[in-house]
């Protein structure tokens, strides 16, 4: 008992000692604690009593605590610090957790239990919640494969394993390519370049352990550089490394990983008497089905894909009066846009982001919270798993809501992207529990660090996904926080980024670095009439990647996943300067994990509610407007899974809400 995972923690609010913990404690604390976690669940399925909710469900949901610690704090420091030794165990723990969950949803006695509860479900007296946590118990057993039997229970193990194991494969290979390449750079090479990427790029060399800047495949780093580098064959190099992730031979190409991915979960779906992955997977999504997808996708690509090429054509021009020949290539895009935005909005990055600096923009977030939700956030000083992490006390009226932590900067330790992920949730059973909320993103570091605009939106974007795990109230921490439909939990927050646009927030966090000095009220007109600048080329990145992912699932599974991508992408007409936001591989969303496969369309199903959410601000009148926050919170969240999507959204806002908000918000079509 001297490991300290196994310990009762004593720390400030139970968080993970993390300056007693080593590598070397993970393996012998996830040992014991899956054998707990199986003595837990054997007990239960053995239970010679009748079953009842509270000897089956409510056990099991009290069940696995110790493992839960255990993995929380080990997928935490692995995700985004990770070394050689945690790459090793998470591909030792993946296929072994993959196994272990087949083993629960396998064990006939236990399913069995679970069956003749839903079967007497109307005689047990069930409340609201309760009675929901019974469904969807029962629903992730049939849907895992509890009720098959001989050979095919026995494949079905098999395919959920090695998809573990392909998954955890994917993400390594990922983060060895984004760790192992960058472009060193002379003086003349840094010819354009604002400061602040300067900086970050010095940064991003001492980083490396070399004396001048570099370039890395951080997006923090490689955007800016597309946007203001006038060498194009740079811009090229640059661009070709960063969309090349994944896929440049050797032990690091994720090309058949992706290939045998998709043939597993064809599998899979077959056994389970579905057409194909895609109908398996969006059955308990808001969507329903593939073609509801198909639809609000093609719906908003045609209009995007206009726009995109209007836009191009503008872009192209600028190209030539530069003096080159020949069509506007993808890495020329970022450099002409930003030249064109700043022609024709006189708004220019470089002048900008001295106005975003990163501390503010945490600020900013966390009052928006407060004016909204009664949320005050205070620092802690608590040992955390790396030095660039911060630490905050959630509280609400005296009462702790919650702890959050930031991990905002990129480092080579970290994979890319950016995500918000709960080491513990929320609930009241068996006992109240507050969440342990974190935020991972990948911004440039810098004395002090500045944000692009789309970074500040990245921020306030993790955080909404904070609030929605900060703010939960349930029971059963099974459904708490965001353990919604896959195209839910994006609403809270897309709906969050709004609140950066609001011109008070702006006025008082958009602050200069070295001035103090608020935004300029040109400034900030000028920020928030191009807010929907380059909407065409944003719209078109992002619905040509979820087309792939929707049409990779659906029908046979491709044998050679890149040449179908190319085939999708011809058949929808996708514009030639424009590439998918996350080719194949290195599209860790549906590659990385069965998260958001087939799902990566959520984004924009979540945004046709968030651009009608925030209209019920507009329509109080006030972006902080308390009844329309309250409301908020009550139906959406605070509630997490306990009840079906639509019907919470249409508690919030009494209707579900079509297209066009989106649309019109996306400026695609006039408002």
């Amino acid at each position: 008992m001297t490991n300290p995972l196994l310990q009762d923690w004593d720390t400030p609010f139970q968080i993970a000692p993390f300056d007693r913990i080593s590598d070397d404690d993970f393996l012998p604390a996830f040992e014991a604690a899956l054998t707990a976690h199986k003595d837990e669940i054997a007990a239960i399925a053995d239970n010679p009593e009748p079953p009842t909710f509270a000897n089956t469900i409510e056990a099991m949901e009290a069940a696995g605590k110790l493992l839960d610690r255990v993995l929380g704090t080990f997928f935490t420091v692995a995700g985004a610090d990770s070394t050689e030794t945690r790459e090793a165990l998470q591909r030792e723990f993946s296929p072994r957790l993959a196994a272990h969950s087949a083993e629960i949803t396998g064990n006939k006695v236990l399913f069995q239990r679970i069956e003749t509860l839903w079967q007497e479900r109307d005689a047990l007296g069930l409340g609201d919640e309760q009675a929901r946590v019974l469904m969807l118990t029962r629903r992730g057993f049939v849907r895992a494969g509890a009720a098959l039997d001989g050979v095919e229970a026995e494949r079905m193990t098999e395919i959920k394993s090695r998809l573990a194991v392909l998954g955890t494969e994917f993400t390594q290979n990922l983060l060895a390519d984004e760790r192992e390449w960058y472009l060193e750079l002379s003086d003349p090479d840094l010819e354009g370049l604002p400061a602040y990427l300067v900086v970050a790029a010095r940064e991003a060399g001492r980083e490396k352990g070399l004396a001048g800047p570099v370039l890395t495949t951080s997006r923090s780093l490689a955007t800016p550089f597309l946007q203001s580098s006038p060498r194009r064959d740079l811009r090229e190099t640059v661009w070709r490394a960063f969309t090349s992730r994944g896929g440049r031979g050797g032990q690091t190409d994720n090309r058949a990983i992706a290939a045998e991915i998709l043939a597993l979960r064809k599998e899979r779906a077959a056994l389970l008497g579905y057409d194909d992955f895609a109908h398996y997977k969006l059955e308990t999504e808001m969507a329903g089905t593939p073609q509801a997808v198909r639809d609000l996708l093609m719906a908003v690509w045609s209009p995007a894909r206009a726009q995109a090429l209007a836009d191009a054509a503008i872009l192209e021009n600028m190209l030539h009066e530069d003096g080159f020949t020949g069509p506007l290539e993808p890495w020329d895009w970022h450099y002409y846009a930003a030249r064109r935005r700043q022609a024709e909005h006189d708004l220019d990055e470089a002048q900008l982001k001295p106005y975003l600096q990163l501390d503010r923009m945490i600020e900013a977030a966390f009052t928006c919270a407060n004016r909204l939700f009664g949320l005050e956030f205070s620092p802690l000083d608590i040992p955390l798993y790396h030095p660039d992490c911060r630490a905050w006390e959630v509280t609400r009226d005296g009462r702790h809501m919650a702890i959050f932590i930031g991990d905002y900067f990129a480092r080579g330790s970290k994979r890319s992207g950016a995500w918000c992920s709960a080491m513990r949730g929320q609930a009241k059973f068996p006992h109240d529990q507050a969440p342990v909320v974190i935020n991972v993103c990948n911004f440039a570091k810098g004395d002090p660090a500045l944000l692009g605009y789309d970074d500040a939106r990245t921020l306030f974007h993790e955080f909404g996904h904070a609030l929605h795990q900060m703010l939960s109230n349930v029971t059963y921490e099974s459904i708490s926080g965001t353990s919604v439909a896959r195209d839910f939990v994006e609403l809270p927050s897309q709906l969050y980024e709004h609140w950066l646009e609001v011109p008070e927030v702006l006025r008082e966090f958009a602050t200069h670095v070295e001035t103090g000095e608020p935004m300029p009220a040109e400034m900030l007109d000028k920020v928030l009439e191009a807010a929907n600048f380059d909407q065409g080329f944003q719209t078109v990145e992002y619905v040509a990647s979820a087309l792939v992912d929707l049409e990779f699932h659906s029908g046979p599974p491709p044998a050679d996943p890149m040449q179908k991508q190319s085939e999708i992408l011809e058949e929808i007409g996708m514009p030639r300067a424009i590439a998918m936001r996350h080719a194949t591989p290195h599209f860790a969303h549906v590659f990385s994990g069965d998260g958001y496969s087939s799902g990566y369309y959520s984004y924009m199903w979540s945004e046709v509610m968030d651009a009608d959410a925030f209209q019920a601000f507009r329509e109080a009148g006030d972006a902080f407007d308390a009844a329309t926050a309250k409301a908020l919170e009550n139906n959406i969240l605070s509630t997490g899974g306990s009840v079906e999507a639509a019907e919470l959204y249409e508690r919030f806002r009494g209707r579900l809400p079509g297209v066009e908000a989106l649309l019109k918000g996306r400026g695609l079509i006039a408002a």
